[in-house]
């Protein structure tokens, strides 16, 4: 059942990967704020009661609430979602907020003796699924005319952007280069009134991060540097995230933000 005063609302967050972690934290915080969503998700079916459980948090919030389980950097699939969510929209709703958190990377180290190193395809899979799927996503949206004239484009970035760690090479080039995107997305959308910001959440203890080889070593390692004396939470994020969907936010674009506790600092 839709709540009367959010679906009075003609705003609506698309998350890209938004099914675990940031993404899903996001998600729920949004919805919190009377945002209707729209998730795009790539899961296997063994996983969905688990999901759906939470996606049913996401409905309780009163508002409008769809899930796409499709491959979202497939550019058959993508031109399949835009006219879903075409479709879906109600008219004079539109497109307010774009998260990326899609986490599709490959973490082979580049030099091993016992084990498959990167290869070209490695950094080419890994760099289009969580770079050039950004801009795909933010070209066609505007080019089918669905963004706000004030949309905030949100990318998640990490320290891996200048630190460097085993494996992590395809993703830490990834993340420079969705940077980069994210600040000439901010320069040549501005006059159709994007604003585009890409967030360095701190070490968090996602999905994502137990797939990175030593992960529990950079937990432990996070915890020590941390001034906070904890780790950050796909919470903290997700707060930051609406922060820069505030009227008060308009004018910041084209710049990362650190959301880890001073964690960086050290």
């Amino acid at each position: 059942m839709v709540n009367s005063q959010n679906s009075m609302s003609k705003d609506w967050a698309l998350i890209l990967g938004g099914s675990n972690g940031l993404g899903l934290a996001t998600a729920k915080k949004l919805a919190r704020h009377g945002f209707h969503i729209v998730v795009v998700h790539r899961d296997r079916r063994t996983n969905m009661d688990s999901i759906e459980i939470e996606f049913m948090e996401i409905s309780a919030e009163g508002v409008l609430f769809k899930a796409f389980n499709k491959d979202a950097i497939n550019a058959e699939k993508r031109q399949e979602l835009l006219t879903d969510i075409e479709t879906l929209l109600p008219e004079g709703h539109k497109i307010k907020v774009l998260v990326h958190s899609i986490a599709k990377g490959n973490l082979k180290p580049m030099h091993a003796k016992d084990m498959s190193v990167l290869t070209h395809q490695d950094i080419e899979i890994t760099f289009e699924a969580m770079a050039l799927s950004l801009y795909d996503w933010t070209k066609e949206l505007h080019e089918r005319n669905l963004f706000h004239e004030d949309a905030r484009i949100i990318a998640f970035t990490s320290e891996g952007n200048t630190r460097v760690m085993p494996g992590y090479g395809a993703v830490s080039v990834a993340k420079v280069a969705l940077e980069a995107l994210t600040r000439n997305i901010a320069l040549e959308f501005a006059p159709v009134g994007i604003k585009a910001n890409c967030l360095q959440a701190g070490v968090t203890q996602t999905k994502s991060l137990a797939m990175i080889p030593g992960y529990e070593k950079l937990l432990q390692h996070a915890l020590k540097r941390n001034p906070q004396g904890r780790l950050t939470t796909p919470e903290d994020v997700a707060n930051a995230v609406y922060l820069m969907t505030t009227e008060e936010a308009k004018w910041i674009t084209g710049t990362i933000i650190k959301v880890d506790g001073g964690e960086s600092l050290v």
